[in-house]
């Protein structure tokens, strides 16, 4: 190899800049790895204290759920977006001056965050003031392109509508923030799990789930019902709702009917015959929303009958580790791979993240039932960075490089 093609392959940061899924997935993969280090830092320590740290003055529980939920994943979020978006409406790519300012927002955000909460809270609000400054760039952004589609782009609808729900719990923060009244707190988090990543996770995998079938298998037929894609957003809004009003014991009424829909979404896409790696993790993944729904509808009904709230947080983390970190793995690879011009392969890395991701979700379902939750907390996040630390950082490498196949993007 030349000395040449050797300095091509050296990371260069202005790459980052060469397309919105590079640095938006850039983002969220050095995110996804600071934000988890610390949490897993904390489960250990409350365990068995082996530093003395500071209190925070906010819960550390909701601080994971909001970094989570509003910082981290609309990291991918808003990388996919503002790379598909456009494509689905046939209309021009956005230009780094778009996308640039919503990773900056998002990075910085977040940085100033974790920083935070080490004894340095008074960069707390600045840090989600960058993030609000972030997702308002990517939305105002991506609103210009809905009112410029030449048809209706349903999915893109159902997109930007949960990242409207979105910017609602980011709002929701600033007045827990202000107030320090824990309702807002609560409200934040549950529009962070159901109003904004379900609705988008759903969205996603319903027109892209279908499609990357197709592209893998000649002669799938593409499955995209969009009376399905309705029934989901009046269940979720329905899940929402009863969750915000405490009525737990009805969440059943709908639970059982969203895992009812997604399991009979996930037999009509599945394959009947072998499927690449890369598509199984797909389809196992969403398998997850099923299962996660039907956790939620059997804790219910044990509430109704017995008044006991078995579970606890068991059916979230089916939701939160098993579909979302699932499908995290499963999805970016996939884009990756394709935007990277590398083949549409699973490897070794991502098979490695998924299945350790699994284990992951077992061990955090399973911790609710533990008589030592906490070591078992601990267990899931080591896990979780096991899963993630090989994957974030061969993602992170390849954001830096030049694509494989010498095309630009």
């Amino acid at each position: 190899m030349s000395i040449e093609s050797e300095l091509k392959n050296l990371p260069d940061l202005r790459l980052l800049a060469a397309a919105p899924h590079r640095l938006m997935f850039f983002v969220g993969a050095g995110n996804v790895l600071l934000s988890m280090a610390w949490w897993t830092f904390w489960l250990i320590n409350s365990r068995w204290t082996l530093l003395d740290v500071p209190q925070l003055a906010i819960p550390a529980g909701w601080m994971h759920a909001l970094i989570m939920q509003y910082q981290v994943l609309p990291s991918f979020i808003f990388g996919f977006l503002l790379t598909v978006f456009p494509r689905w409406m046939g209309l021009s790519a956005f230009s780094r001056w778009h996308y640039v300012p919503v990773g900056f927002g998002l990075l910085a955000g977040q940085a100033l965050t974790l920083v935070s909460l080490f004894g340095f809270e008074h960069l707390l609000f600045l840090g989600w003031l960058l993030t609000l400054a972030g997702w308002l760039t990517g939305v105002v952004y991506l609103a210009i392109l809905l009112w410029r589609d030449p048809n209706t782009t349903w999915h893109a609808i159902s997109a930007f509508a949960a990242l409207l729900l979105g910017l609602i719990g980011i709002g929701l923060v600033f007045a827990y923030l202000f107030s320090r009244d824990p309702h807002w707190m609560f409200a934040a988090i549950k529009f962070g799990g159901f109003g904004l990543l379900l609705p988008v996770y759903f969205t996603v995998c319903h027109r892209m789930l279908p499609f990357f079938a197709g592209a893998a298998l000649p002669g799938y037929r593409a499955y995209r019902p969009m009376p399905a894609l309705a029934v989901f957003w009046l269940l979720a809004m329905a899940h929402l709702g009863l969750e915000l009003a405490h009525a737990y014991a009805g969440l059943w009424l709908v639970d059982l009917p969203l895992a009812a829909l997604s399991g009979w979404l996930l037999w009509r896409w599945w394959p009947r015959r072998r499927m690449p790696a890369l598509l199984s993790v797909l389809m196992f993944g969403f398998a997850w929303l099923p299962a996660a729904a039907l956790l939620y509808a059997l804790q219910s009904l044990w509430l109704v009958n017995t008044g006991e709230f078995l579970l606890g947080r068991a059916p979230a983390h089916a939701l939160f580790i098993g579909f979302f970190g699932s499908l995290l793995v499963a999805m970016v690879t996939r884009v990756t791979q394709g935007h990277s011009g590398r083949p549409l392969q699973l490897g070794g890395v991502a098979a490695f993240a998924f299945i350790v991701v699994q284990l992951a979700a077992v061990a955090r379902i399973g911790a609710e039932l533990a008589s030592d939750i906490l070591l078992w907390h601990g267990a899931a996040g080591l896990l979780w960075l096991l899963a993630f630390l090989p994957w974030g950082m061969r993602s992170l490498w390849i954001y830096l490089t030049p694509r494989a196949d010498g095309q630009p993007g």
